[in-house]
Parts: C-alpha cells; sequence; structure tokens
C-alpha cells in the first residue's frame, strides 16, 4: 500500500503526500488573504460612514437627536443584547422568515416550473399571477388579518407572498430561457424526460434558480417588517414600532442594523450552500 501511494503521489508530481500539503498550503494561504479582503473592502464604506458621523457628532458639527452617532445605536444594541431581549427579537423574526420563505419559494419552484415547461398552462396561471404580483404588499394585511388572525399564520402568510412572486418569476424565466440547442442535443442522444430535466434543464436552470431564491429571500426580509406591523408584540419590525412610539431613534437604527446584519448572513448562508450546485459555471467573475 505504501508503494502504491508513493507511485501514486509520484505520477501527481509529488514526492510525499507531506509535499502534496506544503503545496497546497500557499494555494489555501492566497484564498484565505483574498477573502479577508473582500470582506474589508466591503466594510469599507459603512464604517467609514460611521466614523464620518460619529466625528461631526462629536465635534459638535451635528446634534444627532433624529440619527443618532454610531456609539449610541452600538450602546442600545448592547443593552438589548444584554438583557437578552435582542435575542429574542431576532429569533421570532428569524423563524418567522424561515417559515414564509420555505413555503413561498416551495410554491414559486413549482408554479414556475409548471409555467416554465408548459404553454398551454402557463397561459392558464401566468395573467393571474402577474395580476396578483402587482398588488402592494400592505393591501394583503387586512385580508390576511381577516382570514387567519393576527397571530403567527397571517404573518407567515404575508412572506411568502412576498417570496413567492420573485421565485416564481426567476424559475420560469430560467426554463423558457434554456438554449434550444442543448434540449435538441438531449432528443439526439434520446434521453427521456427525466434524464432530459436532470442533465440539461436542471443545470441550465441552476445558476438564475439561485438568483431568484436570493431575490425571494430579500423580499421575505422586506415583507417581515410588515408583517411585525400586524399585531406583534415580539420581532425585530415590533423593536421598530416600540422606537417609533417611544421616541427612541437609536433604538429605531438598531433594529435597522440588526435587521441589515441578518439579511446579509441570510444572503450568504445560500450562496454558501448553492455554490457546489453551480460551481460547474466558467464565469467572467471567476476569471478576474
Amino acid at each position: 500500500m505504501t508503494g502504491q501511494g508513493t507511485i501514486h503521489s509520484a505520477s501527481q508530481g509529488w514526492s510525499s503526500p507531506q509535499e502534496a500539503a506544503a503545496l497546497a498550503a500557499p494555494r489555501l494561504a492566497g484564498k484565505r488573504r483574498a477573502f479577508n479582503g473582500r470582506v474589508l473592502l466591503g466594510l469599507f464604506l459603512p464604517v467609514l460612514a460611521a466614523l464620518l458621523w460619529e466625528g461631526a457628532v462629536q465635534a459638535g458639527l451635528a446634534q444627532g437627536r433624529l440619527v443618532p452617532p454610531p456609539s449610541r445605536i452600538l450602546a442600545t444594541l448592547w443593552g438589548l443584547a444584554q438583557t437578552g431581549e435582542l435575542w429574542v427579537h431576532v429569533a421570532v423574526t428569524l423563524w418567522r422568515i424561515l417559515a414564509g420563505f420555505a413555503i413561498g419559494a416551495a410554491a414559486g419552484i413549482v408554479f414556475g416550473a409548471i409555467s416554465g415547461s408548459s404553454e398551454s398552462l402557463r397561459r392558464l396561471f401566468d395573467p393571474t399571477l402577474q395580476a396578483l404580483r402587482a398588488i402592494p404588499s400592505i393591501a394583503w394585511v387586512p385580508l390576511f388579518i381577516l382570514w387567519l388572525g393576527i397571530f403567527e399564520a397571517s404573518k407567515v402568510a404575508l412572506i411568502a407572498v412576498g417570496v413567492f412572486f420573485p421565485v416564481y418569476l426567476g424559475i420560469a424565466s430560467a426554463i423558457l430561457s434554456v438554449d434550444r440547442k442543448l434540449v435538441e442535443v438531449g432528443r439526439v442522444f434520446r434521453l427521456s424526460r427525466i434524464g432530459l430535466a436532470r442533465r440539461i434543464l436542471l443545470p441550465a436552470v441552476l445558476p438564475e434558480a439561485v438568483i431568484a431564491l436570493r431575490s425571494g429571500l430579500g423580499l421575505g426580509f422586506m415583507f417581515v417588517v410588515a408583517a411585525e406591523f400586524m399585531g406583534a408584540s415580539e420581532g425585530l419590525g415590533y423593536l421598530l414600532i416600540d422606537g417609533q412610539q417611544m421616541g427612541k431613534p437609536d433604538q429605531i437604527l438598531a433594529a435597522i442594523i440588526a435587521f441589515a446584519l441578518l439579511g446579509k448572513a441570510a444572503d450568504s448562508l445560500i450562496v454558501l450552500l448553492t455554490r457546489p450546485l453551480v460551481r460547474w459555471q466558467d464565469v467572467a467573475r471567476e476569471r478576474l
């Protein structure tokens, strides 16, 4: 076994596994440095804006009453975190988004696949769904309260509606934009419907499907605010309303920052989880 391992390593250009690890280490270090550089570059603008505003307030150039300086916002976040109140609101908001996203994304994928793969069904469903898509989110609130009450069901339903439409449009558009030549190649090789979908349609649709899911998740975070305006006593949306009613701009901005951080983390998680599915792409982003 040792001789075979040495021969295999030598055939790869390495004299031993240790040398292979030594050659791979610089590449991993380079990737880590590139990732850290991207993170720092992404933080540059918000950190710069925060420092400038903090400096303006400390220097007396601005009052900071309606837009508190970052130090006060961070103190508010820290106080909410120490009491545990922040984590309760974050957990409730995340649960609502997760439930609404799961329902809305599943429905959007199903109806998008149906509309994209069948012209007759697309003509049946698409006009109605496009008309429903034009309805503002707030218009659904009184109807969902009437149907489902003011508790969790109505909030999750509103978030699901927000997630559904971008996912539906993305999936349907992705299927309709598949290159006809690829489908013809599959038919030449006499692939079955399942084989055609698995080997050709699914890989072609996945990149746009990921974008559709990210768009749906973003709207889910937007709709959860409207959902938590519907008589909620917990959640980051409730923190916004409470801050408005109590005249606490630092609490409002703290809730907005929490929304931004959670939204960015959730979006990055989707990108991370779906990256293996689209790794086959040879896109310009990877070459720049």
